[in-house]
């Protein structure tokens, strides 16, 4: 269990989504869910147990890393063994990497503290959400990010508005590169309007590639290839 990084990490077969939700119960804990997605032999797979090990894995990367660019960081973490093609830990890992490139970066946050958050703040973001609910994760990753490095709360005023703001922002640029849903891709894209974000509303200056591209495509059978701003034999 847990070989395949793409498709059912079981079997490797390709999801089927279905709507309205079913209850299944999870090929590993056991317990039942409400489900929107089982691969094609029935086999279904909870957030929690999906994300388990990629958790782990982007936590130690987060903890260790001396750099100041997110976009590495988070490709780093991407070519774990516990982070699939696709999967909920993108939510977390989006958060993981910023939090880590802030800091590094001379952003004044516990950086313990502060990825334990995330992890609390980011397991409550269903998997698959960019299509059933029209906000993607990795998105509300971003917004994450700035709410926990300002300390933001329902009750605040500048801090609850900047929040919100990143969340807007990468949904546009989420958006603007359309579907299908490609973890590696709105990853990238949260993290780069983070960056804008925070040097120009945080004043701290985080790292990025002159030229971001992507090595995941040959696991994602439903890549864009050209039509990604990612693909690299682009042009």
């Amino acid at each position: 269990m847990g070989l395949h990084k793409n498709g059912c990490i079981i079997c490797g077969k390709d999801l089927k989504y279905f709507n309205p939700a079913k209850k299944l119960v999870c090929a590993k804990c056991g317990k039942e869910f409400e489900a929107t997605a089982s691969c094609e032999d029935g086999h279904f797979i909870c957030d929690a147990c999906h994300a388990q090990a990629g958790y782990e894995h982007i936590t130690s990367v987060a903890s260790h890393t001396d750099s100041k660019n997110p976009i590495l960081i988070a490709r780093e973490m991407m070519q774990g063994d516990g982070v699939n093609m696709h999967g909920p830990e993108h939510h977390y890992l989006v958060i993981a990497a910023l939090l880590a490139a802030y800091k590094n970066s001379g952003g004044q946050i516990d950086l313990e503290k502060s990825l334990q958050l995330a992890r609390e703040r980011s397991r409550k973001v269903p998997g698959g959400i960019c299509g059933f609910w029209g906000c993607c994760g990795a998105a509300v990753g971003s917004g994450i990010f700035i709410s926990i490095v300002t300390g933001s709360t329902p009750l605040s005023e500048k801090e609850w508005s900047l929040a919100n703001k990143m969340t807007s922002l990468s949904l546009d640029s989420i958006s603007q590169n359309g579907g299908p849903r490609c973890c590696k891709r709105d990853t990238k894209l949260a993290i780069l309007s983070a960056i804008r974000f925070a040097r120009e509303n945080l004043h701290i200056e985080m790292e990025q590639p002159e030229i971001v591209t992507c090595s995941f495509f040959g696991g994602n059978p439903s890549c864009k290839k050209e039509e990604c701003l990612f693909y690299p034999q682009k042009g």
